[in-house]
C-alpha cells in the first residue's frame, strides 16, 4: 500500500510538471502518453490535483495549472527573496548594476526580485514581476543553459530594451528551481569583472537555497 501510495504521488507531481511545462496546457491523451499510463489513471489524478485547485480543465478539456499553484508559488517567493536578497545586494554594488532574480513560468522569465545599486546616479529601473521569453535577455537564456546542466555566464544587448545590456548566469543545483541571477544596465558591462561576480552571486543563491 505504501508503495502504490507513492508512486501515485510521483504521478501526481511528475503531471503537474508536465502541464507547468506545456504553455498550451495538456489533453488528457498526451499526459497519458507522456505519464506511460492509461488515460483513467490521468482522469484520477487530474481530479484530486483539481480538488487541491493545483489543476483545472479549460473550456476545451485541456489540464492547466489551478489558482493553488500560484497560492503555493506565493508563499514560497519570501523563503527565495531571504536566500537570494545577501548576495544580490553584494552584486549591485560591485558592478554598479541592477541585479536581479529571475524564474521560469512555463514559455517565460519572471523578475522575482530585484536589486539596485545605492550609489550611482543611474541605472536600469527592473520592476519585479516584468515578464519575457525564456529565449530573449540573458536571464531568460541563462535558465535554458541552466536546463542542460551548463554553468558560465550569457550576455545580451538590447534584447529587451534598445541600449541595455545583460549578463546572467544559471542557479544550478537546486531541486526544482529554474532560475538565474544577473545585471543590468545601461551601458557596456566589463565581463572581466562583471562575469565572474554574477556566476558568485548565482553560486551564492544556489547555496543558499540547499
Amino acid at each position: 500500500m505504501a508503495s502504490e501510495t507513492a508512486q501515485t504521488l510521483d504521478r501526481g507531481l511528475r503531471l503537474l510538471q508536465l502541464v507547468a511545462a506545456a504553455p498550451n496546457g495538456l489533453t488528457v491523451t498526451e499526459a497519458a502518453a507522456a505519464l506511460g499510463v492509461g488515460r483513467a489513471v490521468v482522469y484520477r489524478l487530474a481530479g484530486t490535483l483539481a480538488a487541491h485547485g493545483l489543476l483545472r480543465r479549460d473550456t476545451s478539456a485541456r489540464l492547466r495549472l489551478g489558482a493553488g499553484v500560484l497560492q503555493l508559488g506565493r508563499r514560497a517567493q519570501p523563503l527565495l527573496a531571504d536566500a537570494a536578497t545577501p548576495p544580490l545586494r553584494r552584486l549591485a554594488e560591485a558592478t554598479g548594476a541592477t541585479a536581479h532574480l529571475t524564474v521560469a513560468e512555463g514559455a517565460e522569465a519572471v523578475a522575482l526580485l530585484v536589486v539596485e545599486p545605492s550609489w550611482t546616479t543611474f541605472h536600469v529601473a527592473y520592476r519585479p514581476g516584468s515578464r519575457h521569453p525564456l529565449e530573449r535577455g540573458a536571464a531568460g537564456r541563462a535558465i535554458l543553459r541552466g536546463r542542460t546542466g551548463l554553468d558560465g555566464y550569457v550576455h545580451s544587448a538590447g534584447e529587451l530594451q534598445r541600449g541595455a545590456h545583460g549578463l546572467a548566469a544559471p542557479v544550478l543545483g537546486v531541486e526544482g528551481l529554474e532560475a538565474s541571477v544577473g545585471v543590468v544596465a545601461f551601458v557596456e558591462l566589463d565581463e572581466a569583472m562583471a562575469g565572474p561576480a554574477v556566476l558568485d552571486a548565482a553560486a551564492a543563491v544556489s547555496a543558499a537555497l540547499t
